[in-house]
C-alpha cells in the first residue's frame, strides 16, 4: 500500500476503509448488517471486500450502543455522532475518527461489489489528489464505493448539520468549495481494458444490486452462487 513516512522512519497508511452499516433497514424488516448472506453475515462480506482492497476496514455508522456492541464482534466500530442521520452522517463522523489523507465507503448492502473496483477508484484517488472519486455505469454517477479524501470533511459536516442529508449532493458540495472537480470512472471503460474484473464473471450491472428486501437478498445470492448468469 502507498503510505506517507511516519514517526521513526516508518510508513503510515494514506488511506482506510469503512463499511457504512448504520442504515434504517425499514425495507428489510431487520438489521441488513447481520442477515446472512452466502452463509455469513452482510457486514462480514463488506469487511472481506475493503480488506481485499488492500486497507484495514473498520466498521461506521452504529447508531445504538447495542448496534456497536454487536458490530464490534466483526471490526473496529465508529459510532455515529449524527444520530442516526443517515450515510452521511456515517461518512462524517468516520472521517473524523481518523487523520489519514482519505478514506474508502462501502455501504453494507453491496455484496456482489469486487473489490478490484474499490482499490482502482483509490488508486485514481491518489493520483488526482481529488475529494471525491466515485464510479459510474452507464453514465450515471454511483454514490458508492466513494473515495473521500479528509479535506471534504468540513463541507460534508456543513451540509449534514444544514438538513441535507443526501451524500451525492454533499460530495458536490465539497468538491464545488474546494475548487477540485469530482472525479467519476466509467466501469464499462476499466473494466473493457482491463483495469478491473470481478472474480465471478459478472456483468458490472450486477455489481451495484443493492440489498433492500429480502428479494434482493435472493437475487443476489443467485448471482453470487452463480444461479443467475
Amino acid at each position: 500500500m502507498s503510505g506517507l513516512p511516519g514517526r521513526a522512519g516508518r510508513l503510515m497508511p494514506d488511506a482506510v476503509g469503512f463499511v457504512l452499516a448504520g442504515g434504517q433497514s425499514s425495507r428489510m424488516g431487520e438489521d441488513k448488517a447481520l442477515i446472512r448472506f452466502a452463509g455469513r453475515p452482510l457486514v462480514e462480506r463488506a469487511l472481506e471486500i475493503v480488506r481485499e482492497a488492500g486497507l484495514t476496514a473498520s466498521i461506521a455508522g452504529a447508531r445504538t450502543d447495542s448496534a456497536l456492541q454487536v458490530l464490534e464482534a466483526f471490526a473496529p466500530v465508529v459510532a455515529d455522532a449524527g444520530g442516526g442521520r443517515g450515510p452521511l452522517s456515517g461518512i462524517c463522523s468516520a472521517l473524523e475518527s481518523t487523520e489519514v489523507q482519505r478514506a474508502a465507503f462501502l455501504p453494507v448492502d453491496l455484496p456482489l461489489m469486487p473489490s478490484g473496483l474499490v482499490s482502482f477508484l483509490l488508486d485514481h484517488a491518489r493520483i488526482t489528489g481529488r475529494a471525491v472519486t466515485l464510479a459510474s455505469v452507464s453514465g450515471f454517477a454511483e454514490s458508492f464505493p466513494a473515495v473521500v479524501g479528509r479535506a471534504a470533511l468540513p463541507v460534508l459536516r456543513r451540509e449534514l448539520e444544514a438538513g441535507r442529508g443526501g451524500c451525492f449532493a454533499g460530495f458536490q458540495a465539497a468538491c464545488a468549495e474546494t475548487n477540485q472537480p469530482m472525479t467519476v470512472v466509467a466501469v464499462e471503460l476499466a473494466v473493457q481494458t482491463g483495469q478491473v474484473a470481478h472474480p465471478s464473471g459478472l456483468p458490472v450491472a450486477r455489481w451495484f444490486l443493492n440489498v433492500n428486501r429480502p428479494e434482493d437478498l435472493r437475487r443476489a445470492e443467485a448471482c453470487f452462487t452463480g444461479r443467475i448468469a
